[in-house]
């Protein structure tokens, strides 16, 4: 895919992020990444012995990882997926039970969060990625969101970064206050995964 502005090293995040969500928006063949990742996910997720997966709405074009979380749900009455729900005082992310078909609401941000369902604390974390680095470093919003949530829980769940491949940003560099993700899956596969995962 030809980009309508050069991807070029930029110390500017908000910059960066820009680009690349609006590369995002104008992939043409987005939907079969997508079906590419759903693929790449549920093959990843075999065998996982992680029982409950805190997972994230899809927005701006982000891979939505629902359909192929459902597929892995159906497998064991225990298995439990959850969407966030930002707890306006401390700015983090509580997970709430999400099925097809549960109630929703919007949330300050206008994203559809459940309504009156079971909080859980995940095992397994999947996070969206705007792009992502060597190393497990993820590029995110901006808002720090999931920094502040991951500092915070115990034990801390395994983080699974996913993201389409033209996200991959070589000259990234974290910042003090960055988590490393514990893996990464693209469209293309797995993209990093920490030693012992």
């Amino acid at each position: 895919m030809t980009l309508p502005f050069p991807l070029l090293p930029t110390e500017d995040k908000k910059t960066l992020r820009r680009q690349l969500q609006a590369e995002r928006q104008a992939m043409v063949d987005r939907h079969q990444r997508s079906v590419h990742l759903q693929e790449v996910l549920r093959v990843w997720l075999v065998g996982r012995p992680e029982h409950t997966i805190g997972a994230y709405w899809p927005i701006k074009g982000e891979f939505d990882a629902l359909p192929a979380l459902y597929r892995w749900s159906e497998a064991e009455d225990r298995r439990r997926i959850g969407l966030p729900v930002i707890d306006r005082e401390s700015k983090q992310l509580r997970f709430h039970v999400w099925y097809p078909g549960c109630p929703m609401e919007e949330d300050a941000y206008g994203i559809p969060k459940p309504k009156d369902t079971e909080a859980f604390e995940p095992l397994l974390l999947l996070v969206p990625c705007v792009g992502y680095g060597p190393g497990g470093l993820r590029l995110g919003y901006g808002g720090g969101f999931y920094d502040r949530t991951l500092a915070a829980l115990r034990p801390r769940p395994i983080t699974i970064g996913v993201g389409y491949s033209h996200g991959y940003v070589p000259w990234l560099k974290p910042e003090p206050h960055d988590v490393p993700l514990d893996a990464i899956l693209t469209d293309e596969g797995l993209a990093w995964q920490a030693p012992g995962l």
